[in-house]
């Protein structure tokens, strides 16, 4: 992706195929398998076929035997095998309309996102030299090669566009999320069917993608128009109601970034530009106090070509992800600190959370949480064992008493209560990085902006919430209930089990567009940015 070349595109053109399938696949470094080659449809005849043109299968065998893509090669002969070999993207009185609704499609793809390696120039002429044709030929070699290299690259771009770059290696990125993996061939037989029309009907796309890519392209407009220089406060602290000189520039551009809803070039601070400010510092986490102070200039004077590259990133990863789902998912987005609780694909409510540190911070992956437990131990890991409470016993021999803790089996646990480091209760979704979700008798660090404090766990402002949403279908489990198992004073396992197990999704978003239709940022506060970038951009090309 060269965003070099993203300035010389004509960023106008729209394209509704981004993203597809929601099956997972493996992101490790082995060997991708080559895909089993369906058995050939026998069934499908001149009478029942889609059309009564069919290529013969010696062109196919030809045409297999120069590609360079054994993956794609496979795709290709299952695809003509389901079909018993006949023809996708002509008729007899010519060649279809979605064959030109899939080049369109695939050049809004290049002109947004600077992806030249889809640049197929020859094909789009083959296709543009066909479209005056009113009878076809099935064994005219123009027509076949022309068939099948649709196929070919209609493959080539689903696996580009859909599934993001796959020179990518995820899991060097800290991003243990598995990969989606998806149906192309799926895919374009819906493409077929549906005559390239009503595309968002049948296409498996993350609602997100697109959403990000409407923002885009204000931004790449907003690029192209204005040439901002860097704003600087023009007092110490600024008073509503008077004028600074500096005024009218901050409100064309909260006009521009839409927090501002009515152009205004007065210089004064008033009521509508404390509330645009406000706006403003709500889509970037900041503390919506409405003030014009160091954060405040600090977001907006980030240049406009930095939000750019901030977004292709965020898109890139959303195009790793399966599409939204439509089942009850968990989702803790650690740049944004919060937890979001989706039912039936649909968010029911959302809390603020605390993340791992810089030092500790929280792995990206993905998991199924199956586990309550009410009034928990915590069990203290050899590192913080190692680092603070030995050294806490050495000076003080009454530390674990203090601390209500204990040894147990040649480890250290604190004993359930309310000065419990993981609260009253925590919820558990098994995984190798011994994270979870959990309490905490802390409640002090939820009001600030940035909460990355903790060990690598994720800290839950409202988990009897959470415990109530859980638990929710089970009549047993009554809001009086579930206080006294947080309050038991006595460890209690609660298993979840059959559809009660919920996915949960640890992700790393730094942009996304909420439910509101704002385009939000946060800070890359664990790199991950910096390191996306160092592989979707070269030197040159850095905005």
């Amino acid at each position: 992706m060269i965003l070099k070349k993203l300035k010389t595109h004509a960023f106008g053109y729209l394209s509704a195929l981004l993203l597809a399938g929601i099956l997972f696949s493996s992101c490790s470094k082995t060997e991708k398998k080559v895909p089993t080659v369906a058995v050939r449809d026998t069934t499908i005849t001149v009478k029942n076929s889609f059309t009564e043109l069919f290529v013969d299968s010696t062109e196919l065998t030809k045409f297999l035997g120069t590609s360079q893509n054994d993956s794609i090669s496979a795709q290709i002969q299952s695809f003509y095998n389901h079909r018993n070999y006949q023809f996708a993207w002509f008729f007899h009185d010519g060649i279809a309309d979605f064959a030109t609704t899939f080049l369109g499609m695939q050049n809004d793809y290049i002109h947004y996102s600077g992806d030249s390696s889809l640049y197929n120039p020859g094909l789009t002429a083959r296709v543009d030299s066909l479209k005056q044709m009113k009878s076809v030929n099935p064994k005219d070699t123009s027509v076949v090669n022309t068939e099948l290299l649709l196929t070919a690259q209609f493959f080539k771009y689903s696996s580009r566009a859909y599934a993001g770059d796959h020179k990518i290696n995820t899991q060097e990125l800290d991003w243990y999320i598995p990969r989606k993996k998806i149906n192309t061939e799926g895919f374009l037989d819906s493409l077929l069917k549906n005559k390239g029309k009503n595309l968002t009907a049948y296409e498996p796309v993350n609602r997100q993608y697109n959403l990000m890519k409407e923002k885009l392209l204000s931004y790449y407009q907003i690029n192209k128009e204005d040439e901002w220089t860097p704003l600087t406060p023009a007092d110490k602290k600024y008073k509503k109601g008077n004028s600074y000189e500096n005024i009218p520039e901050i409100k064309r551009r909260l006009f521009v970034f839409g927090d501002l809803a009515t152009a205004d070039s007065s210089a004064v601070l008033d009521t509508a530009l404390v509330s645009a400010v406000k706006h403003f510092q709500m889509r970037f986490g900041l503390k919506q106090d409405g003030q014009l102070g160091a954060s405040f200039f600090r977001e907006i004077n980030v240049p406009i070509q930095e939000r750019i590259q901030q977004i292709l990133i965020n898109m890139e990863r959303i195009r790793w992800v399966p599409a939204q789902p439509a089942t009850d998912y968990l989702l803790v987005n650690i740049p944004e600190y919060k937890l979001h609780v989706y039912e039936e694909g649909k968010l029911l409510f959302d809390m603020n959370v605390v993340v791992g540190s810089e030092a500790h911070s929280t792995v990206i992956f993905s998991g199924t949480l199956n586990q309550i437990v009410f009034s928990p131990y915590w069990n203290v890991p050899p590192s913080i064992l190692k680092k603070e409470i030995l050294p806490g016993i050495k000076k003080n021999s009454n530390y674990l008493a203090k601390h209500n803790m204990e040894w147990s089996g040649g480890s250290v646990r604190q004993k359930p209560g309310p000065k419990n480091s993981l609260g009253l209760v925590k919820f558990l979704f098994p995984n190798s990085y011994n994270i979870y979700l959990h309490d905490t008798p802390s409640k002090n660090l939820f009001g600030e902006s940035s909460r990355a404090f903790s060990h690598g766990c994720i800290r839950l402002s409202e988990p009897k919430k959470l415990a109530e949403f859980l638990l929710r279908k089970d009549s047993t489990w009554t809001e009086e209930k579930i206080t006294a198992a947080m309050n038991l004073g006595k460890e209690k396992y609660v298993r979840l089990r059959g559809k009660a197990e919920i996915p949960v999704f640890i992700g790393y978003f730094t942009t996304w567009v909420d439910q509101y239709g704002n385009l939000n940022f946060r800070n890359d506060i664990y790199g991950h940015d910096k390191k996306m970038a160092e592989r979707l951009f070269s030197k040159n090309d850095l905005l």
